[in-house]
């Protein structure tokens, strides 16, 4: 999948509307305390205003239902987002209408304008035509940066690309150059870790890779259900009962594949999940009733790293057990210190993962990490993305900006 970008583009002097994920985590006093998702995109836009473009942000913040919610304005981002830039980004309170058209008339070029929460507009996430109409009249060209959203068809991220020639951001491109390769020519062995609680969230990638030669590794809430699905009594552990036939089913499904699919062989358990809790090692044959596995245990853990040492390329989604209740982290970041060990092109799809890498100092260890979570799980269960399915493909000679 080879898209256009924005180096392939002229934009002197020209509109650029650029769809960005700047959904990051604030404080109570409205302060960013994540800023990676803004510094992932620090490339396109210096592309950009190099360029002498007028940069046109656009972006949502949280979950805000098409409502206004002061705690969710875009002030503290295009604050955040200046000082990374070491320039003035100008803050709009409206998406679209005559007080944006304003702020563009006294933009200059190499300038920026950040405009409100996105989401503020029920439009937007109804993939409205009309609302992606009137944010492609803002701009002569759209460049998607936000990975995070491509798996949206919302008016920002897929509907305004209907009038506007639509180009790939770096950030886009890099996160394609890998996933690409991960999905379609991965590298073999090839072992493919995922955790988190949702079945239905993973179901689809566990059938992508069944029919490849690769080990998949499964933990957390999720490896709950599929022990359980196998048969063993698993306490008061936290499973999905409403997917124990779709487990069946997976686990059926994998004995007749190529593929070698790993559950844990022992758990931590607790009667009571809070940090530092009283816990046990226990095989998962044996867990009593009253207490719940919240964590892979030593000899998973060491099934797992086996499996890990051996590796060309390694996939990873979702925590192995309650990460945010320590110790119960453990397996999570013995993991994490396995795959950055590894000589294998490891490749992590966002999420809690990422931040345990960080924590741990181990991020600039491993090959790539994605901006996006949801994103990266669509596009390994095999689905195309609205918000990259949209751009203009490379095979192209070029693409007209409007102007």
């Amino acid at each position: 999948m080879n898209k256009l970008t924005v180096k392939d583009v002229s934009v002197q002097g020209k509109n650029i509307l650029v769809r960005v994920d700047f959904n990051v985590p604030l404080n109570e006093e409205g302060k960013v305390i994540d800023d990676t998702k803004i510094r992932a995109s620090l490339p396109t836009l210096d592309c950009l205003l190099a360029k002498g473009a007028r940069v046109i942000i656009v972006s949502h913040l949280g979950r805000p239902k098409g409502k206004v919610v002061e705690a969710l304005r875009m002030d503290p981002v295009a604050r955040r987002l200046a000082q990374l830039l070491g320039r003035t980004v100008e803050k709009c309170d409206f998406i679209t209408g005559p007080e944006v058209d304003d702020a563009l008339h006294n933009l200059s070029p190499g300038a920026l304008l950040m405009l409100e929460n996105v989401r503020f507009d029920p439009r937007e996430e109804k993939n409205d035509p009309g609302f992606a109409c009137e944010l492609a009249r803002l701009a002569d060209l759209y460049v998607n940066d936000a990975f995070g959203t491509a798996h949206r068809a919302h008016a920002s991220t897929s509907g305004v690309a209907a009038y506007l020639p639509a180009v790939a951001g770096l950030l886009m491109d890099k996160e394609m150059s890998y996933l690409n390769k991960s999905r379609e020519k991965p590298l073999f062995p090839l072992v493919v870790i995922l955790g988190g609680k949702k079945v239905a969230d993973k179901i689809g990638v566990i059938r992508h890779f069944l029919p490849c030669d690769c080990t998949l590794l499964l933990g957390g809430v999720m490896a709950n259900t599929f022990l359980k699905a196998r048969g063993f009594s698993m306490g008061d552990s936290l499973c999905e009962d409403d997917k124990l036939d779709m487990a069946r089913e997976i686990l059926e499904e994998a004995e007749r594949s190529p593929a070698k699919l790993l559950l844990p062989l022992d758990v931590f358990i607790v009667e009571k999940l809070q940090r530092d809790s009283a816990h046990q090692v226990k095989s998962v044959d044996d867990i009593p009733s009253g207490w719940s596995a919240v964590d892979v245990g030593p000899k998973t853990l060491q099934s797992f790293q086996e499996a890990i040492a051996d590796a060309k390329m390694i996939l990873w989604n979702g925590p192995l057990g309650a990460y945010e209740f320590p110790p119960f982290h453990w397996g999570t970041e013995m993991v994490a210190r396995a795959v950055a060990k590894s000589d294998a092109e490891s490749i992590i799809g966002g999420g809690d993962i990422v931040a345990a890498l960080e924590k741990l100092d181990l991020s600039g260890q491993v090959t790539h990490i994605s901006t996006g979570g949801g994103a990266v799980l669509d596009f390994w269960k095999g689905k195309d993305l609205p918000g990259l399915s949209v751009l203009q493909d490379r095979t192209k000679s070029g693409v007209n900006v409007k102007g």
